[in-house]
């Protein structure tokens, strides 16, 4: 990883703590959508579980869970105590011990509440799906894409067509027409 996108990330790390801390769902979001798009050049391992794993969060915080988990405020010390410590490994350019951290993070994701373990699992898969798809529009192959997130090609091919099925229905019903048009006039 480059010096100015060791910056990059510390940065994100730094915004996702205060956004975390703050549970702004948007904030994260847009930090897990930031993060995807520098994984996306860089294609490093940890950039992409880092935007996992913020969007995991802002998932749950936008759907309210953080509310149904017991011990939400000792949850959100303990991932920010994780990336402060990513923060410092990424400081020392220690990137395995980074990694690490956010393999940390994201088991402690998984284990926060027992009622919620295969809910917050599923959050988990879909927010690498969701991922990948962000991933697999900057360009980069449908199956490295995959292979970087863990996910099959089936599970990014149909996620990444029903999104595209929807911003063509939905945002852009001129769209449909002019493309109907053109087909007529060429086969005519």
């Amino acid at each position: 990883m480059e010096e100015a996108e060791v910056g990059h990330v510390i940065d994100a790390l730094n915004e996702t703590k205060q956004a975390l801390k703050d549970a702004e769902a948007a904030n994260l979001r847009a930090l897990s959508d930031k993060t995807i798009h520098s994984a996306s050049l860089v294609q490093d391992a940890g950039s992409i579980t880092l935007a996992v794993i913020v969007y995991s969060l802002s998932k749950l915080i936008e759907r309210g869970d953080n509310k149904k988990i017991k011990q939400w405020d000792k949850f959100t010390k303990k991932i920010n105590s994780f990336l402060s410590l990513a923060i410092a490994a990424l400081k020392e350019h220690n990137f395995k011990a980074y990694e690490l951290y956010l393999e940390k993070i994201r088991q402690s994701i998984t284990s926060i509440s027992p009622n919620l373990k295969s809910y917050i699992q599923e959050v988990l898969r879909k927010a690498a799906i969701n991922k990948a798809s962000k991933i697999y529009e900057h360009g980069i192959s449908m199956g490295q894409t995959a292979d970087l997130l863990g996910i099959t090609q089936w599970e990014l091919t149909e996620y990444a067509g029903q999104k595209s099925v929807d911003i063509i229905s939905y945002e852009n019903p001129e769209n449909i027409k002019e493309r109907a048009k053109m087909a007529l006039e060429f086969f005519s």
